[in-house]
Order: C-alpha cells, then sequence, then structure tokens
C-alpha cells in the first residue's frame, strides 16, 4: 500500500473503505490468495489493522467486480478471473492501447518521450541478462508512461485497471526470453511512431502489440 498505514482514527469511513478494497483487489489479482480460497474478515482485518466492517464491505464490492464470491452462511472465497476472463481483457485492451498511443501522439512530451525510451533501453538490458523481474517492472513502466502521455484521465483509469487484472498472467508470458524480446521490440516500435506522430501507425502498433500477448497465451495454453 506505499507504505501507507491502515488508521481508522487519521482516516473516513470512505477513503479508510477504499484503502481495504484495494489492497484486497491487490494481492487477489497479485496471485497472494488462491481461487476459492477463503477470504477471513478477522484475519484480513488484523492484518491491516482494521475492523471487520470495512473489509466486508470491501468484500462485498469485490463480489460485484467478480473477484469474491460470497456463500450465504459460509464465508467469501476468491473467484478469480476466468480463462474467458483474460481472454476478454486482452481484446478489450487491444483497442484501448491503440487509442491511448494515437492519442499519446497528440499529447506527449519530451520529457515523456525520453524517459519511455530510457525505459526501453533499460529493457533491453535487462532481457538479454534475462532478469525477468526488471522486464515486468519496466515493462509496466512503459505502460504507465504511455497512460499518462494520452491526455485523458478515463482512458488512463481504464487501462491501468485491466492492466493489474492480469498481472499474474503477464509475469508468465514476460518470463518468456522470446516473448520479452518481442515485447520490447514491439514498445520501440511503437514508441517511434508516437516520436513522428503517426497516429494511425501508433494505434495500429499498440492493437497489435496486445494482439500478439493474446497470441502467445494461446499459443503456450498460459491461461490453462
Amino acid at each position: 500500500m506505499n507504505n501507507r498505514t491502515f488508521s481508522e482514527e487519521n482516516a473516513d469511513k470512505y477513503s479508510l473503505r477504499g484503502m481495504v478494497f484495494n489492497k484486497i483487489r491487490e494481492d487477489i489479482l497479485s496471485g497472494k490468495y488462491a481461487v476459492n480460497e477463503e477470504l477471513k474478515e478477522i484475519s484480513i482485518g488484523r492484518d491491516l489493522g482494521v475492523s471487520r466492517t470495512p473489509v466486508r464491505e470491501a468484500l462485498r464490492q469485490l463480489e460485484l467486480e467478480g473477484l469474491v464470491k460470497i456463500i450465504p452462511n459460509k464465508g467469501a472465497y476468491v473467484a478469480g478471473i476466468s480463462n474467458k476472463d483474460i481472454h476478454d481483457i486482452y481484446t478489450i485492451r487491444s483497442y484501448l492501447e491503440g487509442l491511448c498511443a494515437r492519442w499519446a501522439c497528440e499529447n506527449i512530451t519530451k520529457e515523456q518521450l525520453d524517459e519511455i525510451e530510457e525505459v526501453i533501453y533499460l529493457s533491453e538490458f535487462h532481457v538479454k541478462k534475462q532478469h525477468f523481474e526488471q522486464i515486468v517492472e519496466l515493462d509496466t513502466r512503459f505502460h504507465e508512461l504511455l497512460y499518462a502521455a494520452c491526455g485523458s484521465k478515463i482512458l488512463g483509469h481504464l487501462l491501468r485497471d485491466y492492466h493489474q487484472y492480469v498481472h499474474s498472467i503477464r509475469k508468465v508470458t514476460l518470463s518468456e526470453p522470446e516473448r520479452a524480446r518481442k515485447s520490447n521490440a514491439e514498445h520501440s516500435a511503437i514508441l517511434e511512431a508516437i516520436r513522428n506522430r503517426d497516429g494511425e501507425k501508433a494505434e495500429k502498433l499498440a492493437h497489435e502489440h496486445i494482439i500478439c500477448a493474446i497470441d502467445n497465451i494461446i499459443l503456450h495454453n498460459l491461461a490453462q
């Protein structure tokens, strides 16, 4: 939680509930909790230093997102993300990432261009060294910078959500040296199109970048 403490004395009910919700959501998507694992209100509340009430409210909200299933008189369990969910998310992302790249051509600053270029350069180094943890971090950074450069808070928010939803599968796909190398090359091509302010090409390349990730998932049955 970025070193933020859970204190009911220092946070109103709404922001506390939001922090608890985001933390549990992050833990589910990162794989901390296994599918069908029970989410015990008392244990989670103790770990986060809060009462059961904000935990219960967060679990109800997560049920609406489809990440949690609540069984009456039994408890709350991790629903996780299905194979179909993964493919749906990547397909939707392919179009939104394309739009993001097109808009970035109109709004990106020189500083953002330089920072993305540095991320690609560092990624190339870590791909050669097969430092997969750093590759995933830099992949996230590339997309975060692109979302910030598109000039739309709404689009950026949507894409960050989708990006987080497939965090676990991204770690698997990028742990393959060949896919990691191709992914970084695709990032480089997207950057070049954006630097040239070629919105049509940038949109096409960003869309194809996500489609390639889908193809890699299907090829290696990574969503099984």
